[in-house]
């Protein structure tokens, strides 16, 4: 297999046929040795009944059912574990990134000696407050993080096998995968692009938060050291405050009163320990979650045509062997 396409599937049924027709026009022009794989990560519309039908009709396609909704960056993860190209083109279904980016990230490759070719918004989509929190998001991220986070990258990518591979040994169950695409190395270069804006997009502002967190935490110590130094600087300011208490009765006999400095200090002090506490807890839920080494995605069946038995690297599955395909 030369070409690999590899989409997720939720709330994607106004786009599936259009996305199928166009990325199989874009891969057709670069070889006929190509697969769609597409990741059903448990929609609530009619996403999979449709990627069926279509994948009747069509033996490039391949769709992977997962057994629940699990998440737009473990369904990719598993996606690309089913993946057999020698080179892979990782793109979400909704249109927001042009399949036909395709032959110009191909053409990339071929002439250079790189491993990834993926894409970024030169400008972000979106309102004032999506562009505004977008940055601050990155700033944030890119200040905690050991690495270089590119500003602004987009989902779709095109990459050689080595580099997949490398990607799908990653086992984090807590998986934030543009931290995966950045530490897993090799020689990327970014292309600037264009993303549509969706009416309806899956990810909400909640949705974003916690994947700040998640990505923070999946990745860097620095909170954890930031405690410690907090609890440092808060001893240091106690014992010099305490000390200039001391002075203050002793040699001037003055007492400072005040209740309420009194119950800002415990106040300020509580909320301090509360915070600190509440991130060594995130950490410690990490810890819990991956020790249990529970199944990364469940696959509850995989329609289309026969891949091998077994998985490559086996992160996603709960048995060694792929479960059994269905010709849908």
């Amino acid at each position: 297999m030369k070409l690999s396409i590899v989409t997720t599937l939720y709330k994607s049924a106004p786009y599936i046929e259009e996305f199928h027709r166009r990325a199989s026009e874009a891969a057709r022009r670069v070889t006929d040795d190509y697969e769609i794989v597409m990741v059903d990560d448990g929609s609530p519309d009619d996403s999979l009944d449709i990627a069926c039908t279509m994948a009747r009709k069509d033996p490039h396609i391949r769709v992977v059912e997962l057994s629940r909704n699990f998440g737009h960056h473990k369904a990719l993860m598993t996606g690309l574990d089913y993946a057999d190209g020698e080179l892979c083109l990782l793109i979400d279904s909704d249109l927001e990134e042009s399949p036909e980016t395709l032959g110009q990230f191909h053409e990339m490759l071929q002439s250079s000696d790189i491993d990834v070719v993926y894409g970024y918004q030169k400008v972000r989509k979106g309102g004032w407050l999506e562009r505004i929190t977008g940055k601050i998001v990155y700033d944030v991220f890119d200040l905690l993080l050991p690495y270089k986070i590119p500003l602004n990258a987009m989902t779709i990518r095109l990459m050689r096998r080595e580099y997949v591979e490398a990607l799908c040994r990653f086992r984090e169950q807590q998986t934030v995968i543009g931290g995966l695409w950045v530490i897993a190395g090799f020689k990327q270069i970014g292309v600037p692009l264009t993303k549509q804006s969706r009416k309806n997009p899956t990810y909400s502002a909640w949705r974003r938060w916690t994947v700040l967190i998640d990505s923070i935490t999946s990745f860097s110590e620095v909170p954890l050291i930031a405690i410690f130094y907090l609890g440092t600087v808060i001893s240091a300011l106690s014992g010099l405050i305490g000390l200039v208490l001391l002075v203050e009765k002793f040699f001037f006999r003055r007492l400072l009163e005040g209740w309420v400095s009194v119950m800002l200090s415990v106040w300020l002090l509580g909320g301090i320990l509360i915070f600190c506490v509440g991130v060594i807890g995130i950490y410690i839920s990490k810890i819990f979650i991956e020790t249990k080494r529970r199944p990364y995605t469940i696959i509850r069946r995989v329609h289309g045509p026969s891949a091998p038995a077994v998985s490559r690297t086996q992160p996603h599955l709960i048995n060694a062997d792929r479960p059994r395909e269905v010709k849908s």
